[in-house]
Parts: structure tokens; sequence; C-alpha cells
């Protein structure tokens, strides 16, 4: 694609500026939002009871495979901006945090949506968990207290949203997702200018078919590993 067809997608995507930033307003109709987020309890209710023996393994194994807490909990910015604390199963070893800034260096810099495909923090355990994403279970918990949806754009560090241009920050205006347009779409192989576009025409275009669709397509791609390290 040239850079003239690039900015052409940009604008038929992202609109004007000053529309760039929420819904208009009534775009949603109350009852489906009422309905996501019913089916966001339902469904993270069911997820937690037929995978808790598994979280259960997954903690054991992260407890015995390095020292440091069994959760991950990191700040991330959510539905308007408002900030929360994610949680995953810990893949890196304690104290990972503290050497990002190198290694983003090394790799040529810090970049929204950027992660490094063979990252030295991870540990043993943490490949395998990121790898059959059952590190991601536990944001189930997150969804149930209403600061993440099973379906909606990927839930990014401050960092990365003090990085956007204004038309990014249309991603905030729905709550962050479990899954989303940029999971099924390639996950972290995905370019951050294509996953971030993917994430605000989902903004633009969503629909609870919409939503039952990339769940169901998210399960093959779990299945497959894609894009996921």
């Amino acid at each position: 694609m040239t850079t003239t067809e690039l900015r052409s997608f940009d604008i038929a995507l992202f609109g004007r500026p000053e529309h760039a930033v929420h819904r208009r307003a009534g775009e949603t109709p109350m009852a489906a939002l009422v309905l996501k987020r019913v089916i966001d309890i339902t469904f993270s209710l069911v997820a937690i009871a037929v995978f808790a023996p598994l979280m259960l393994v997954a903690a054991l194994a992260v407890k015995l495979n390095s020292p440091g807490p069994v959760f991950f909990r990191q700040e991330r910015v959510g539905l308007n901006g408002r900030a929360f604390r994610v949680m995953k199963f810990r893949s890196m070893g304690a104290g990972a945090e503290r050497e990002v800034a190198e290694l983003m260096q090394r790799n040529g810099g810090y970049r929204p949506f950027y992660k490094i495909r063979c990252d030295p923090r991870v540990t043993a355990v943490g490949k395998f968990l990121r790898r059959t994403s059952i590190d991601e279970l536990p944001q189930f918990f997150n969804v149930l207290r209403g600061h993440m949806s099973i379906v909606g754009p990927r839930p990014q560090v401050r960092a990365e949203v003090d990085q956007y241009e204004h038309a990014h920050y249309r991603r905030l205006a729905v709550k962050p997702g479990i899954t989303g347009l940029w999971q099924v779409s390639g996950r972290s192989d995905l370019p951050w200018h294509h996953a971030v576009r993917l994430d605000v025409r989902y903004v633009d275009e969503w629909s609870l078919v919409k939503d039952l669709s990339i769940m169901a397509k998210t399960v093959k791609v779990v299945l497959t590993s894609r894009g996921a390290y």
C-alpha cells in the first residue's frame, strides 16, 4: 500500500479530527450495551468455572518455576482514559518491568503495541502460558469487575497511550477487551498502525453480532498460537 493509499485509508477510517475521540451520542442503543454486559458477566463466570482447574495448575507452575508472585498486575488505560490494574499469570521473572527501557532501546526504541519476539525476561513456564494464552485467563476477573469486556481494543499502558495521535483516542470510547479484532487478525505480529486501525474500526462498527463472531474466531487463533509470544 502506498503512502497516498495509507493516508486515504486513515481519513476514511478515522474521520475528521473533531469526531475522533468518542462515539457519537446515542449511537449505541442502551439495550445493546446492557446485553453486552450480561454476555460479559455470564461468559466470564462460565469460563472461570470451566478453567478453574487449569488456572490452579498454572498458578502452581508459575510459583514453582521462579520466585515472585503468581499474578502480574499492571496499570492499563481503560474506558474514557480511566486507569485500572489488569491481571495475568506472571510470565516473566520478578522485577522484569525495571528492564523494559533497556530492552526496548536495544530493539529500536519504545513503540505502541510492540512486543519483543524473543524476550529474555520470559520464564520457561511463561513461554508456554503465553503461547497457549493461559496467562490471559485471570482477565476474566477484570471483566467481572467491569474494567474490561470479553471483546474490545487491547488495553495499553500509559506510555503507549501518550504516543497516540488524536484519532487513536477513539479506542478509549469502549472498554478494552480480552480479545478483539487485533487478536483474530495477527495479534503481536501486526504493525502498531494496523492494530490501532482495527481497534478504531471495532469502535465505529461495534455490534453484538460482530462480538460473537470475534469470540468464535478467537478459539481458532488460540488453538494455533498465531502471533502469541
